[in-house]
């Protein structure tokens, strides 16, 4: 809480409401007369002293305070002050949703005082008036939700403006020719706002960032990027960290863990994917019953719980993808190599291996560490068509757009690993009837993907 007595030089009239507000708050017993309080708040023109006898009529008519019979000032009602999160309407019928409530309250766009939707703000109830909804102003913003955005600029001679599509903000970011960076008319640019006094209609940014021209792919992903705080790069530390992990399997670590390099394991992924991170594998245990293991890459081996790198991973949650590219989660060294299940190459994994007979019945389950050694990096096209050469395709299948090869039946599975291939559909055509049976939903969402040129626009849809 500001103090009161604090020297603010020139005092606005937002400025010297607030502290009315922090000296009633603080002191919700005591009373003031005018003098007191003027002098309390270092008034000491007159036209402040004006001013601050105006607000207080303001909050007598809000029922915030009260004039005592002595003619000094008291809080009237308790908790007339609340804080919250401010929610932004485009119809500007904004609303204030107070900390451990439900139901919201009206913020008309004259009393939001420049919040953003999502706003962490302080507001006060206004007098109910009659045959009206309770309404609020807000009179402090706590903590912004937001401070950066993205947009294009327009620059002249010694000012410029950040023109964005953000719902959030209704008014265009007013620049500072020192705040501009060398950024250029037409060029897409992340600003941060650094301040929105009373009486601008506008908001005061610098540039943080050019990202490119409007338009050039590049700068238009980093712009979706950057328009949801989603970075790209990581810090060098981060990366530094990343490589100074050892790569390779140990006979040490092998030791512990149960093996499934000989048994018949491979990765089946879209054809642009990059990383591998889980992977099947099959055998048979003789008298109708297979073994299917589901291996997971073992990252936590290579993590140290609370490190840098678990840290930022914590912090970005998940990889994105775009169109023409993936932001990982994890650096590159350890999504693209140490724990990207390659063919060929020993790999640690933490797997559930189940003993299924042929009428999809699971016999006996397990999960722990595991090391496996994949034969064969498979895409979906690739699986699919093996699957339909030997006539295991369901009539969904086939009815989907595209060429499909004709079945050829002649007794022996067609394709590499396609007996394994073709032992694995069947049991997940047995559990996904089971499921349906049960009252499993089904929800047939195709996903879109694009085909892109050299300069990464895109061209098709596959």
């Amino acid at each position: 809480m500001r103090n009161p007595g604090k020297k603010l030089g020139r005092k606005t009239k937002r400025q010297i409401m607030g502290l009315l507000f922090g000296l009633f708050e603080n002191n919700p017993e005591k009373d003031y007369s005018l003098s007191e309080i003027t002098t309390l708040l270092k008034l000491k023109t007159h036209p402040a002293k004006l001013l601050c006898a105006d607000l207080l009529d303001d909050m007598i008519a809000d029922d915030y305070i009260s004039l005592t019979n002595e003619h000094t000032f008291k809080l009237a009602v308790r908790n007339q002050v609340m804080t919250g999160v401010f929610q932004r309407k485009r119809n500007g019928r904004n609303s204030f949703l107070p900390d451990g409530e439900e139901k919201s309250i009206l913020v008309m766009e004259r009393n939001s005082h420049h919040a953003l939707n999502g706003d962490y703000v302080k507001a006060m109830l206004l007098a109910r008036r009659r045959n009206h909804t309770r309404e609020a102003e807000v009179i402090e913003i706590v903590k912004r939700a937001k401070d950066r955005f993205v947009g294009i600029l327009k620059v002249e001679r010694n000012y410029a403006f950040l023109l964005t599509q953000d719902r959030t903000l209704s008014s265009d970011i007013f620049i500072p020719k020192n705040y501009l960076k060398k950024g250029k008319t037409g060029d897409k640019a992340v600003v941060q706002m650094v301040e929105w006094p009373d009486d601008q209609k506008n908001p005061i940014g610098k540039v943080i960032d050019i990202l490119g021209k409007a338009g050039d792919n590049d700068a238009e992903m980093h712009s979706i990027l950057a328009e949801y705080d989603l970075p790209y790069d990581y810090p060098k530390a981060v990366e530094n960290a990343a490589d100074t992990i050892k790569d390779g399997v140990t006979a040490e670590e092998i030791s512990r863990r149960e093996d499934f390099r000989n048994v018949t394991t491979f990765t089946i992924d879209p054809r642009d994917a990059k990383d591998f991170d889980d992977a099947l594998s099959i055998r048979s245990v003789g008298k109708g019953l297979w073994e299917v293991g589901v291996h997971i890459a073992d990252v936590t081996f290579y993590l140290k719980e609370g490190g840098i790198i678990d840290k930022e991973a914590f912090k970005r949650s998940t990889s994105v993808y775009l169109v023409d590219r993936t932001v990982p989660m994890l650096p590159e060294r350890l999504c693209n190599y140490l724990c990207s299940l390659r063919p060929d190459e020993e790999k640690l994994t933490y797997s559930v291996t189940f003993v299924i007979n042929d009428e999809g019945e699971v016999k006996d389950s397990r999960i722990g560490r595991t090391v496996i050694k994949s034969n064969r990096r498979f895409t979906y096209e690739e699986v699919q068509y093996i699957l339909e050469e030997n006539g295991e395709a369901s009539p969904e299948d086939l009815s989907q757009p595209g060429e499909h090869p004709k079945a050829i039946t002649t007794g022996k599975a067609i394709g590499e690993y396609a007996a394994e291939l073709i032992t694995l559909n069947r049991l997940a055509k047995i559990f996904r009837k089971k499921r349906f049976e049960k009252g499993g939903i089904g929800f047939d969402t195709p996903e879109v993907r694009f085909e892109i040129d050299e300069k990464g626009h895109p061209i098709s849809t596959y």
